[in-house]
């Protein structure tokens, strides 16, 4: 029920959806046996019940976005487009209001429904730092709301000095800081040079390929723990999406496992499978086509490199290798200036979310021998540990050009 200003409360709906795509971004094992649906077939599938309890104004709360053209316009409607947008106009007519978000972005629209009525489509960025104001009007004799009259603002939370914070909350998060504050401030190392408060990027250059996300794959492909029977990884992969902040030192210029921890949160396992040579082409061809053809997907690697073409990696299911780019250490001598071999058996480690088919890269799954190792995150403290200070790598693993020509 939704208050008025003359205190009488009348009904509205409220649908709170996630997304169809969920499996493809999330552990396998953690949505098991469950199935995710085309997000208006969903809504056309509650829409009945919400008639029968005779309720006309209607919310959609949907995880699923949209990208502005310009994303500094953020109560404006700059050109929104993305899988969101498309939701928003394709949802059956009884919907008012759409509010978004899984894209991070910030945009205020009014878009047409399929008759053509307009309707709120609305995000509010991430991490409370905008709030969206819904104002909507709804006519007591219909019980629906009266659309022309709709209106939302985005509002950016400037969190003033003269904000009081909840003393209970403060004391909650003192509580757990505490409690975590030796594992938290456990020094790993420091990155060089010495004397200064350096830190390692996310941000990935033109091609795709980052400081930090070289420094994780690495880490990967030292770890020993994915080692089974003699096979030793030569190839890690790492999803870009689950680097979550710079690698940073303290004002000590040191690098703690807290530090290393807002690199990595999520503890995953590192696991090891046998992908050939044409399966590992096939792993890198998925960067860009399929469920990534949209928005790509450059995983960071260690042990092998290549070229890739950047013009028909903007091509519908395309083969956007570079002809005999694809380098690997395949004699174990250290370089990696091995042509791979298609036909060959190599030994490749990830972690569990990839090793699922997450991000879009199923090819993973066919992997043989598949063995789990230790959690990433601790992998990565012990490279740190044992890498100190650590030297920021080139960003010379992938490289790219823009002929169109394979």
């Amino acid at each position: 029920r939704v208050g008025t200003a003359d205190g009488k409360a009348v009904k509205m709906a409220f649908i709170g959806m996630t997304l169809e795509d969920t499996p493809n971004i999330v552990t396998a094992a953690g949505v098991k046996g469950l199935e995710f649906i085309d997000e208006v077939q969903a809504v056309k599938n509650v829409m009945p019940e919400i008639r029968k309890q005779g309720i006309k104004s209607v919310a959609v709360l949907l995880h699923e976005g949209g990208a502005p053209s310009n994303n500094h316009t953020y109560n404006g409607c700059a050109d929104v487009t993305g899988p969101g947008a498309e939701i928003a106009r394709s949802l059956p007519t009884g919907v008012d209001v759409v509010v978004s978000g899984h894209t991070h972005q910030a945009y205020n629209c009014t878009v047409q429904d399929p008759q053509g009525k307009p309707r709120l489509f609305t995000s509010a960025f991430a991490t409370g730092r905008v709030v969206t104001d819904i104002a909507l009007e709804i006519d007591r004799a219909t019980g629906d709301v009266i659309r022309p009259t709709m209106k939302a603002e985005n509002h950016i939370v400037t969190n003033g000095d003269g904000t009081k914070p909840r003393a209970g909350i403060l004391d909650l998060i003192a509580s757990y800081k505490s409690l975590v504050a030796d594992i938290e401030g456990k020094v790993l190392g420091q990155i060089a040079p010495a004397g200064d408060k350096n830190s390692v990027s996310r941000t990935a250059d033109s091609d795709g390929e980052s400081p930090l996300g070289n420094l994780i794959a690495d880490a990967q492909l030292a770890d020993d723990s994915t080692v089974t029977d003699g096979k030793v990884p030569s190839i890690a992969f790492m999803n870009p999406g689950g680097i979550r902040a710079d690698l940073v030192e303290n004002d000590q210029n040191n690098v703690t496992y807290g530090a290393a921890f807002a690199v990595q949160p999520f503890n995953n396992y590192l696991v090891s499978v046998s992908l050939t040579g044409q399966e590992v082409l096939d792993l890198l061809n998925e960067q860009w086509n399929d469920k990534n053809e949209a928005s790509r997907k450059i995983l960071q690697v260690a042990g092998i490199t290549y070229t890739y073409d950047k013009t028909l990696a903007g091509q519908p299911m395309a083969n956007a290798l570079v002809l005999d780019s694809v380098r690997v250490d395949d004699d174990g001598d250290g370089e990696i200036d091995d042509p791979i071999d298609p036909t060959k058996t190599y030994r490749v480690v990830t972690n569990n979310f990839l090793a699922d088919g997450g991000d879009g890269f199923p090819t993973f799954t066919k992997g043989d021998d598949r063995y789990f190792g230790g959690l990433d995150i601790d992998a990565f403290a012990d490279y740190l540990a044992a890498n100190n200070p650590y030297e920021v790598q080139p960003t010379n693993r992938i490289t790219s050009v823009t002929s169109g020509a394979n």
